[in-house]
């Protein structure tokens, strides 16, 4: 970029000075990096393109840089003393080029940093100042932008999604030979409101069914919107928190709307953490209605018996993907263990895994910015090696972020696997009720009675 205005280097550090007035953590953690490196071998960018440019310590030090030129007095005054540099054209467009284009916000590299610096926090409050200024890539954007508009970040017209829930209903009447069978649209006074990431409509629809299948086997009784069924908040990285509170406040309109008791999260890792986690912060007020993720809702059907399966069915070597926002920064680490490993006779882990796995490179809008895929594809580079190592045939992962990610990397690095949901799998590892039984109705099932061994407070951050 060749300039930037008045006006959005004014908008920039206002923002920064409101959050260093109401934010104690930001100032804290500006100043906490004490530059010893130790970061870097952390991260996929760096790990991948030996560039320095990529190192944690020095994204965060982009935005500590402009809090020490305007808001210190050294660095007003002796600005080449102390690393302060102007928030200038060349600045902003280093500061995309990292913050947008050079980090995926995993977390990796702060269970990594001697201190615990929060690089991923300062990372999206450097995101927050891009936003103000209008420099989010135009693609991310995009993908905002029909959320806003459309209800989803695809903007799959409502038609086309109601003809696919409905063929995808008739396939699944046809597997269960049974008629009541449903896919339930909009219904009123349901136990829970099911949420999708809009990739499985238009591409991965077979991930709906598998599901569906799993409310069946269950007698669970469960609706979907045809309007705002979208999981996805890509708000939570483009910067702009108003847009992403618009996103969070369509879910909990929804749930309000349709009288469900329990809004379950689709399998997606930032969807997951942007609602349970975030919303109440966006929206400013607590969540009135329990809230859950698809992959703790099948633990507990598993554990309570609600759902028999077998792992015997599922006897190709599986391994696991742990996807960044529902296990480093989600706590999901050991239920999502439980469901995998109820579900395959045979299991084996990557290495690293757990809290210390590597992203698939996918996260913190990747996916959604064209404008850096060969970077993208670049660090996952680093997956296909964790694959590989494994043996294994099939890698499962609760998270179509991470399953779009592993496609590509699978793909671009012929590895010659298979990507499959935690839905999927469990889906396939069903021990069926009859058909006959007074259990075939999810609809009318008492779903409530059943114990909630992992019922978590929606406020509440594991």
């Amino acid at each position: 970029m060749d300039t930037i205005t008045k006006e959005q280097r004014k908008a920039a550090l206002d923002l920064m000075k409101a959050n260093l007035a109401s934010d104690s953590k930001f100032q804290t953690h500006l100043n906490a990096c004490v530059r010893c490196g130790l970061c870097a071998t952390s991260c996929m960018y760096y790990i991948a393109f030996k560039d320095p440019k990529y190192i944690p310590g020095r994204k965060v030090n982009l935005v500590s840089s402009i809090y020490r030129r305007y808001f210190t007095p050294e660095g007003k005054y002796f600005p080449s003393l102390f690393n302060a540099r102007n928030l200038d054209a060349e600045m902003a467009e280093e500061m995309v080029d990292c913050l947008f284009g050079g980090c995926t916000m995993c977390g990796r590299c702060v269970k990594h940093c001697s201190i615990g610096v929060d690089v991923s926090y300062i990372v999206k409050k450097g995101r927050e100042m891009l936003a103000v200024m209008g420099l989010v890539p135009k693609t991310l954007q995009a993908t905002v932008d029909a959320a806003i508009n459309t209800g989803n970040n695809m903007a799959i017209p409502t038609e086309e999604f109601v003809d696919t829930i409905k063929w995808m209903e008739e396939e699944l009447q046809d597997e269960m030979g049974d008629p009541k069978a449903n896919i339930p649209l909009d219904e009123t006074n349901r136990h829970i409101i099911y949420t999708l990431n809009p990739r499985e409509p238009k591409f991965f629809p077979l991930s709906i069914s598998a599901m569906a299948k799993v409310f069946y086997a269950a007698g669970e009784s469960w609706t979907l919107s045809s309007k705002y069924y979208d999981v996805t908040n890509y708000g939570f990285f483009n910067g702009n928190n108003e847009e992403a509170a618009k996103i969070a406040g369509y879910l909990y309109d929804e749930t309000h709307r349709l009288k469900a008791d329990k809004l379950v999260l689709g399998e997606c890792g930032h969807g997951s953490r942007a609602s349970r986690w975030e919303g109440p912060n966006l929206l400013k007020k607590a969540y009135d209605f329990e809230m859950t993720t698809a992959l703790e809702l099948m633990a507990e059907y598993i554990r309570t018996g609600r759902i028999k399966v077998d792992k015997t069915k599922n006897q190709t070597l599986c391994t696991l993907h742990d996807p960044c926002n529902l296990v480093r920064n989600g706590g999901l680490l050991e239920e999502m263990r439980f469901v995998v490993k109820s579900c395959v006779a045979n299991f084996v882990e990557m290495t690293p895994h757990g809290n210390d796995n590597f992203c698939c490179g996918g996260g913190g809008g990747q996916l959604a910015m064209s404008e850096y895929n060969e970077r993208r594809l670049k660090i996952g580079g680093i997956k296909a090696d964790q694959i590989k190592a494994t043996g294994a045939k099939i890698v499962i992962t609760p998270c179509h972020n991470c399953v779009d990610q592993l496609m590509q990397i699978n793909h671009t690095y012929k590895l010659g696997v298979t990507i499959k949901t935690v839905a999927e799998i469990v889906a396939d590892a069903l021990v069926l009720p009859d058909p006959a039984s007074p259990h075939d109705n999810p609809a009318d099932t008492a779903a409530e009675t059943v114990a909630d061994p992992l019922h978590t407070d929606s406020n509440s951050s594991k």
